[in-house]
């Protein structure tokens, strides 16, 4: 049982160790999280998500789509290519957001919440998904 709780604290305090080294990238005023999928079929399935989550807002499920709720808010972008779709989805003041992609069957989308964010999806090749959310403060 000791043995247990000493892992315990052990794990705990190297927890907020790496939070409290992480404290400088956040002082920046924005973090984000991504996701690109290796695999072929999660590649697939990720596009076809987002292409719904498009569809279920009002916005179309091909192409490029921005949805802007704030103020001081820019969106844009590239396509180069064929069945690319780019989502771009901004809730905030001062964001920033662009999406570029030159290839076939690209689909990538990128959320931002919060402050004054600064974020871009690049996609260069075919078949290719991601995902980029991005909180400010």
């Amino acid at each position: 049982m000791t043995t247990r709780f000493t892992k315990t604290i052990a794990v705990a305090l190297t927890a907020s160790l790496i939070g409290l080294a992480a404290s400088p990238a956040m002082a920046a005023g924005q973090i984000s999280f991504g996701f690109a999928p290796s695999d072929p079929d999660q590649a697939k399935a990720l596009g076809v998500g987002l292409q719904m989550f498009s569809l279920v807002k009002g916005l179309s499920g091909t192409g490029a789509d921005v949805y802007q709720n704030g103020n001081g808010n820019s969106a844009g972008g590239s396509q180069n290519g064929s069945n690319n779709h780019g989502l771009i989805w901004q809730e905030g003041n001062g964001h920033n957001g662009t999406v570029h992609q030159n290839g076939n069957n690209n689909s990538c989308g990128l959320f931002q919440f919060g402050e004054a964010t600064d974020a871009q999806c690049l996609q260069n090749g075919d078949n290719q998904s991601g995902i980029t959310t991005v909180f400010g403060f």
